[in-house]
Parts: structure tokens; C-alpha cells; sequence
């Protein structure tokens, strides 16, 4: 049998392995869309766009050019968006409701591919995902200070005026400080993972997880899903998720509840970690998305008994 230090030993090293793998794997995205982000916006092309996407941000009580970051993580990922957002002159309150929107729709087509794999169409959880990212954002732009918003639109412009080395010795300063504060992130997480499934104690949180499971609007059955996409994220817990799903341990309306909640919130560790490095609040990247998912299940559950009565009268 193994030694407790043994086993804090086999999750250290592992989960250093990963956490390096994993910060590779994510500069490969991360440098790339950073580096193209800061040059368009130093050559002013992002301004000569403003006219089309601005109707749409104003929704959101963000400028035009917070639609690069936007559209890139919600087709690339949480570090895509992260990349843009990082090189391009937004206020602190900005990035916040940038953050909350990305924290719920990103990765859309890669994730709806997944979701529909274990129970949900994956058109209906994409178009869901956007729909309670938007709703969300206008909701928490109301208790933020977004008036700054026109001040920093107008100076997108701004970088033109640089050289282009100065630019680049300014984007690689920013880069070089933001890699460096994800490495840590990303290392100290995944440490802690795999040290706490070294020592079997993921089960053991699944079960303290059960109050916050009936608050969701979720049954225990539900736990195991839940935790794997809450520590994992839909990407990394695919192969749990669908192979459970296959088990038929729940039923229709139990898994359509589970995804809508996971869609809307998971990844509960690493990605919102991730924007600390930008320095924001940690209440606005976990308690928005947290509440939307437990009224998005709960207006659910009601709209699955409105439906079973309706049924039920017309037989």
C-alpha cells in the first residue's frame, strides 16, 4: 500500500507534467492571437469596423472593439480571449463584463459538439450559451461603472502614433508578465488536482457538493457529471461526460437540466483563475454565472411541468 507521502509525491509530479503540457499547450494559442490583436489594433483597422459591430456591443455596454476579444474566445477558448483582451485599452469594468460574457460562451462550437455527444442538441446548447452570457452581462453592467465606456472607444486609435518597435517592446513586455502569472495559475491548480485525486478525495467533495447540487436545481445523481465539468470543464471532461451520459443513470429531463447548468458553469477553477491575472474582481467571475445557472435550471424545471400539465389535459 502506499504512503500518504507517496501519494502527495505521485500528485505532485503529475500534476506539475500536466500543468506544464497544459501552459504550452496554451501559449501555442495564446502568443499568436495576442501578437495579431496588437497589431491590428496598432495599424487603427479595428476603428474602421466600429460602425458594424457597435449596435451589438452597446447591448452589452461595451465598446466596438471589445467584439474581437468577444468573437475569438467564444470561437477559440478562454485564452484567446484572454490574448486580445490583454493588448487592447479597455477599463477594469470592461473586462469585467468581457470576462462574465467569455466565462459562459466560449469554445461554443468545439463544446456544442460535446454536448450534444452526452444529451443536448448542440445548436440548442450554443444559442443557449450566448443568450445567457448576453443576459447576464446586461444584468451585472447595471451595477458596474460603464460610463468610461465612450472615453476608451475613442482611443483605440491610439497605438498608431507608436512605432512599430515600440509596439512590439510594449506588447512583449505585457505578454511576457501575463505568461508568467498564468504558469502560476495553471501549475498551483493542477497540483492541487491531481494531488486531490491522488489521495481519493474527489469523491468526498462530490458529497459536500450536495447542498450546492439541490441549490442548482440538480438531483445527486447529477454529482459526479456536475464535478467533473465544474473541475474539469466541458473540453477536458469530455470523455466522462459522454461516457456517463451512455450509462443511462439519468433521464431526459435530468440531463437536459445538468447540461444547461454546466453549460453556463463549469471550469469553475481554472478559467475564472485565469482572468485574476488580469486583475479583476473574483466576486463577478464566480457569482454571476453561478445564479444564472441555478434560475436558468429552475425556470427549466417549471417550464418541463407547465409542459407535463399541458400534455397531461390534452390527453
Amino acid at each position: 500500500m502506499k504512503t500518504r507521502r507517496t501519494l502527495l509525491k505521485e500528485g505532485f509530479l503529475a500534476g506539475t507534467r500536466k500543468g506544464w503540457r497544459g501552459f504550452v499547450w496554451m501559449i501555442k494559442i495564446l502568443v499568436p492571437i495576442s501578437l495579431l490583436t496588437a497589431v491590428l489594433a496598432w495599424t487603427g483597422w479595428l476603428e474602421k469596423i466600429d460602425f458594424l459591430v457597435q449596435p451589438v456591443m452597446s447591448w452589452l455596454s461595451l465598446p466596438a472593439i471589445a467584439a474581437l476579444p468577444l468573437l475569438i474566445g467564444t470561437l477559440t477558448g478562454i485564452y484567446g480571449g484572454i490574448a486580445a483582451m490583454a493588448v487592447l485599452p479597455f477599463t477594469t469594468e470592461q473586462l469585467t463584463l468581457m470576462a462574465i460574457f467569455l466565462l459562459i460562451a466560449h469554445n461554443l462550437i468545439q463544446e456544442g459538439v460535446i454536448q450534444g455527444k452526452s444529451g443536448l442538441h448542440p445548436l440548442k446548447a450554443t444559442l443557449f450559451r450566448l443568450i445567457a452570457a448576453t443576459l447576464t452581462v446586461m444584468v451585472a453592467a447595471r451595477f458596474l461603472d460603464v460610463s468610461s465606456t465612450a472615453v476608451v472607444a475613442t482611443d483605440i486609435s491610439a497605438p498608431v502614433s507608436q512605432s512599430f518597435g515600440a509596439m512590439m517592446e510594449s506588447w512583449l513586455l505585457s505578454t511576457s508578465h501575463l505568461c508568467v502569472r498564468i504558469l502560476l495559475i495553471i501549475m498551483s491548480l493542477l497540483i492541487l488536482l491531481e494531488v486531490l485525486k491522488s489521495l481519493n478525495w474527489i469523491s468526498r467533495i462530490v458529497n459536500l457538493c450536495r447542498p450546492l447540487l439541490k441549490g442548482l436545481g440538480l438531483s445527486e445523481k447529477a454529482g459526479i457529471l456536475w464535478m467533473t465539468a465544474a473541475v474539469f470543464g466541458l473540453a477536458y471532461g469530455a470523455a466522462v461526460i459522454v461516457e456517463e451520459a451512455k450509462e443511462g443513470h439519468l433521464d431526459k429531463e435530468e440531463l437536459e437540466g445538468l447540461h444547461l447548468s454546466i453549460g453556463i458553469n463549469h471550469a469553475l477553477v481554472e478559467d475564472p483563475a485565469l482572468f485574476l491575472a488580469l486583475g479583476l474582481s473574483a466576486f463577478w467571475l464566480w457569482v454571476p454565472r453561478l445564479i444564472t445557472a441555478m434560475l436558468a435550471v429552475r425556470l427549466l424545471t417549471l417550464w418541463q411541468q407547465i409542459s407535463r400539465k399541458w400534455q397531461s389535459a390534452r390527453s
